[in-house]
């Protein structure tokens, strides 16, 4: 069963909620159909999340992302080019934690959705280059967005036994020496666990934006995708992140 089968659930059903919640919890991924404007996008995401404002969101906190042409450093979601799979928001001090997205108007060509789980990601390095995880866990790791941006790690402690990613790879991201020389062997990685998925009219996702990285395949012809980021509501115990490697397992692994 492919990714967006394996995770689907009906996010206007009351009566799903519990799975939709279950799905988060456990994998951070919800994929969905049957939402084509941008009211039942709001309105499925107010049962689930508070919705953060952003810069690029009307008042219902829906960003309306297809190709303007925009030229702009930062800005690169309103063209038709491809997306390397990134994190949302990584400059903010908390990054939104949960991001809803759906397909209005497919493209003619291309623009598949790109995921990449962040846990299988770290699972890999933990094992296989535990140096280069180091090197991504420092302190000091990277640095997103313009001045008084992220100075921090790009994977990060998210609470006892978890963790969390943080990444961009466009023109706003720069990394430490020992950082920048893991970054190619990070973008591997990446490719190797890459899911592409198809989305059509009304189809979406629901991820966690501090787990899944989210980008695209470049594309023509029209393309309109809405967009809502936000945070779990309280008491309904989705968590940040990802579970971390256990250490004794990387250990295990790199020896």
């Amino acid at each position: 069963m492919d990714a967006f089968h394996a995770h689907h659930a009906d996010i206007l059903d009351p009566a799903q909620q519990p799975r939709v919640i279950a799905l988060l919890r456990e994998h951070g991924l919800v994929t969905f159909t049957g939402i084509t404007d941008r009211t039942a996008l709001a309105s499925a995401a107010s049962r689930l999340m508070s919705i953060r404002p952003h810069r690029d969101a009307g008042s219902d906190g829906v960003t309306v992302i297809t190709d303007t042409r925009a030229t702009e450093a930062g800005y690169a979601a309103f063209t038709s080019a491809g997306l390397v799979p990134h994190t949302d928001g990584t400059s903010l001090p908390d990054p939104p934690r949960l991001l809803l997205l759906t397909c209005q108007q497919p493209a003619s060509q291309g623009g598949s959705t790109l995921l990449a789980d962040a846990a299988r990601i770290t699972a890999a390095l933990a094992g296989q280059h535990p140096d280069a995880l180091r090197a991504l866990s420092a302190p000091q790791a990277a640095r997103f967005g313009t001045a008084g941006g992220y100075l921090g790690p790009v994977f990060e402690s998210a609470g006892p036994s978890r963790a969390r990613i943080r990444l961009r790879l466009d023109d706003l991201a720069m990394f430490s020496a020992d950082a920048t020389a893991a970054i190619p062997l990070l973008r591997t990685m990446i490719t190797q666990h890459l899911d592409a998925i198809e989305l059509r009219a009304g189809q979406g996702l629901l991820i966690s934006n501090t787990r899944w990285l989210h980008g695209r395949d470049s594309y023509a012809g029209p393309r309109v995708m809405l967009r809502i980021l936000g945070d779990p509501l309280p008491g309904t115990g989705i968590q940040p992140g990802f579970p971390a490697p256990a250490p004794d397992a990387q250990t295990a692994q790199a020896a």
